[in-house]
């Protein structure tokens, strides 16, 4: 083989790594930080009761009329349209919720959710249930 013909050799190879190097596919980023799953801004434990037909039509604390068929709840703190996360501590079934009310007016419970928001859930026949209720500023309204 002439020098000329090994120098063509190498080009028309080194030709042909540079187009198949155009062809390959772009190397994934480079591994950063985790992202950090939202944390609550708030979080409490305890048992949620409901309330449907006998109040519905009835002025809630914020003003508007109640409506069991509506993803609503009454809760003694919680700021009136904050977006509440109610999950069932026995199953992990979660459901979002509106305050629009206060309540309940029972010592031991945290939150009166309303028929829809409760049958969603799960909530039993004998109408309480053991459940987490957290807010996350991810499901709040700008």
């Amino acid at each position: 083989m002439t020098a000329r013909m090994a120098g063509i050799s190498r080009a028309l190879v080194l030709a042909l790594l540079l187009a198949l190097g155009a062809c390959a596919a772009p190397r994934p980023p480079a591994p950063g930080p985790a992202a950090q799953p939202e944390r609550p801004s708030f979080s409490q434990t305890g048992v949620a009761s409901w309330y449907g037909s006998d109040h519905q039509g009835m002025e809630t604390a914020d003003g508007e009329r109640f409506d069991m068929h509506a993803m609503t709840a009454a809760h003694r703190d919680l700021p009136f349209h904050t977006v509440a996360r109610v999950t069932s501590v026995a199953t992990g079934r979660a459901v979002k919720v509106r305050i629009n009310d206060r309540g309940p007016h029972v010592k031991d419970r945290i939150i009166d959710l309303s028929s829809a928001a409760a049958a969603s859930l799960g909530l039993g026949e004998n109408g309480v249930m053991n459940v987490r209720v957290e807010v996350f500023a991810s499901d709040q309204s700008p």
